[in-house]
């Protein structure tokens, strides 16, 4: 199966068996409760709230949404909120973690901690889905938010936290395209080389459920015309649903050129950790903290 757009991961969430409970650090924040009370409206999401509880409450009510405050725990600080939300996680009574009005390093430090956190001892990378008016179906970006500079080893991981979220969402077998400027192996561009050794490991079976392709460059794995004019042959070729970035500017830089200037919407998470955490930047908008819910909760197994 292939997602469209961001209208049938809601639905596909509707549908589901379960309603994921979100954590949410920080709640006091409009953004973030107009996001979680329309995913809470919309069936698809049960919040608690941690946080500075008199703020959350004025909020609740500057909004006009109908709230229990048994689902309201108060906090002090930010890094308590944190450490509580991730508390609850690992109390089984919570399924994800969203980001409030927090700096994300206060997360992540309650996220990370060697003893009480949520780590798995895999690598932690930035997931990005993007619903492009003129691509035929969702893709994800991947690594533009967490991993700066990774090197093949890390790519590796970042492809398997990538294709887990790929495999939650229902899709049995993701197309990864490996970005570079060229399509051949040129020792002095690293992520050349290294498009080179993943797509070695996905043929001989180190990295699964997935098909790789790389290195390619950005017009081939969105046009197969292009790609068909260049004698270029692969599966990949106008169908991919993951892009691998060299690197986190390049990532970062893609990811809101479509935003910005090709009508995109996007949905961002950190995937690798024990359950996924919604961590959008505190500028976002509502919209896009909504559909950073719906796609947590799609991909909490």
């Amino acid at each position: 199966m292939e997602l469209k757009n961001f209208k049938e991961l809601v639905e596909k969430v509707q549908n589901s068996n379960s309603i994921k409970k979100v954590a949410v650090a920080a709640a006091h924040d409009k953004h973030t409760l107009e996001a979680v009370f329309r995913a809470v409206s919309d069936k698809l999401v049960e919040p608690v709230l941690v946080g500075k509880k008199d703020e959350i409450i004025k909020i609740l009510k500057d909004i006009s949404v109908e709230f229990d405050e048994k689902i309201i725990i108060n906090t002090e600080s930010d890094a308590e909120a944190a450490e509580k939300a991730v508390e609850l996680i690992n109390e089984n009574k919570a399924d994800f973690i969203m980001k409030g009005k927090l700096q994300t390093a206060d997360l992540l430090k309650a996220v990370v901690n060697k003893e009480k956190g949520i780590r798995t001892g895999n690598a932690m990378s930035h997931v990005a889905i993007i619903e492009v008016p003129s691509y035929h179906k969702l893709i994800a970006i991947t690594d533009g938010g967490m991993m700066m500079y990774p090197n093949a080893e890390e790519k590796k991981q970042i492809i398997e936290n990538a294709v887990d979220v790929f495999l939650a969402m229902g899709y049995e077998c993701p197309k990864v395209a490996i970005l570079a400027a060229v399509e051949s192996v040129n020792p002095k561009m690293p992520e050349t080389v290294d498009a080179d050794i993943l797509k070695k490991m996905n043929l001989n079976g180190e990295i699964k459920n997935c098909i790789i392709e790389g290195p390619i460059s950005v017009d081939l794995t969105f046009n197969k015309e292009s790609a068909r004019i260049k004698g270029y042959e692969s599966p990949i070729t106008g169908e991919a649903d993951i892009i691998i970035s060299p690197d986190i500017t390049s990532g970062n830089i893609m990811s809101k050129v479509l935003l910005e200037f090709a009508g995109g919407k996007m949905a961002g998470m950190i995937v690798g950790a024990k359950v996924p955490v919604v961590l959008t930047s505190r500028g976002s908008s509502s919209e896009e903290k909504y559909l950073s819910l719906v796609l947590s909760a799609s991909s909490v197994r």
